[in-house]
């Protein structure tokens, strides 16, 4: 693990070049994918183990600072799944984020230099239309960081605004999960889907009358359904998807600070998802619109995002091209807005499992803005199944 330095003007300390790093990680990405393993017990009892992993090298250009190089472990995620009784399954990962980054350091949310349990649920499903979920888990509200793999998207990261690039989460959580009971499940033949969930939220101090956080969502998908509990941000032209989302996320009476009075947080959402293959390419577009009240970090603010890529036709054996755009921005009420802009590539060996994305981004503060402008840009590796 290696950790960023800032770049001097004079010694021995250098950039490493951009095309240098490029070639370590496209010979890393042509070796074999890792293979999960599943293991079959018994006609009812089986167990699957897997892992994912991304690697960054990041260059980040601030105003008014030293330029950082940066090596970090984004994510590491080893899986444990399976069945122990039919219609009785369970899910866990054991995960580190940020591994590495400069200035990050969060061990007991495994961040920075610790692993913890990223995900841990317990799930009865009786019927497709009915699966009681219980324990760690996304909270079911956005569809960026509560319905999609972060190892299955179109772009480098989450949306700026749902702790991408750098960025925190508008909404509070443990690294975008939280403790507690989803029921949901595919109506309609998977048309329709719903997630309705009841979790600890925010506790101690910030959270004295105990109020417990409640959260709902519900899409419609009116081509091919997305009937699992993780779906993809980017299906490489296999799936025919239109889907409209909305959801809400509520805890009452919080105090986020001294300075600060207590007040509900509340937050409401709607976004598209299209996923289509044209000819031997396929097209992909989302949006998303977020209206948010007394959050932790935005205050009261609004949020959007677009982004769209193409998957190119393919015209070699050994990979694919996609190249991608995003646009995204933050209206606060109280406070100067941002605006992000970024744009990148993905080369796909094996589709998502073996996978290299190039990417910038520029962060684009309103004068006033506490924020400062910044050049980031970021070279990932990703492996897995």
């Amino acid at each position: 693990m290696c950790y960023g330095e800032s770049e001097k003007t004079s010694g021995d300390r250098r950039r490493p070049p951009a095309f240098l790093t490029a070639i370590c990680l496209i010979h890393l990405c042509a070796l074999p994918a890792l293979c999960g393993v599943k293991t079959k017990i018994d006609d009812e009892k089986w167990f699957e183990i897997g892992a994912r992993v991304q690697g960054w090298y990041q260059s980040v250009s601030e105003e008014d600072a030293d330029h950082l190089n940066d090596f970090m472990v984004r994510r590491a995620y080893l899986y444990l799944q399976g069945q122990v009784a039919p219609k009785l399954t369970f899910f866990a990962h054991i995960a580190g984020d940020r591994l590495g980054q400069e200035g990050v350091d969060s061990p007991g949310s495994g961040l920075g230099t610790g692993v913890s349990l990223r995900d841990g649920w317990i799930a009865f499903s009786p019927y497709d239309e009915l699966k009681i979920q219980a324990g760690r888990m996304y909270v079911p509200f956005t569809r960026s960081f509560g319905t999609e793999s972060t190892f299955a998207l179109l772009t480098l990261d989450l949306p700026f605004t749902q702790g991408g690039v750098r960025a925190k989460g508008f909404f509070p959580c443990n690294v975008g999960r939280d403790d507690g009971v989803t029921v949901w499940g595919n109506l309609a033949k998977g048309i329709v889907q719903y997630r309705v969930g009841v979790f600890d939220g925010q506790q101690g101090t910030q959270n004295t009358q105990k109020s417990p956080r409640t959260a709902a969502r519900i899409s419609i998908n009116p081509l091919e359904s997305e009937g699992s509990f993780y779906n993809k941000g980017n299906y490489l032209g296999t799936k025919k998807v239109l889907s409209f989302g909305v959801g809400f996320d509520r805890q009452a009476d919080l105090k986020w600070g001294a300075g600060r009075p207590t007040s509900d947080y509340s937050a409401w959402t709607t976004d598209v998802f299209f996923d289509h293959p044209v000819k031997s390419g396929a097209a992909i577009v989302e949006w998303a619109y977020t209206g948010i009240k007394n959050s932790q970090d935005y205050g009261d603010a609004k949020t959007w995002y677009l982004q769209g890529g193409w998957l190119l036709p393919k015209f070699a054996d050994k990979f694919r091209l996609q190249p991608y755009a995003k646009y995204e921005s933050v209206y606060r009420n109280t406070a100067a807005d941002t605006k992000y802009a970024g744009g990148g590539i993905n080369l796909f060996f094996r589709q998502h499992d073996a996978k290299l994305t190039f990417e910038f981004d520029k962060v684009l503060p309103e004068s006033g803005s506490s924020e400062r402008s910044k050049s980031i840009f970021t070279i990932q590796m990703q492996v897995g199944i």
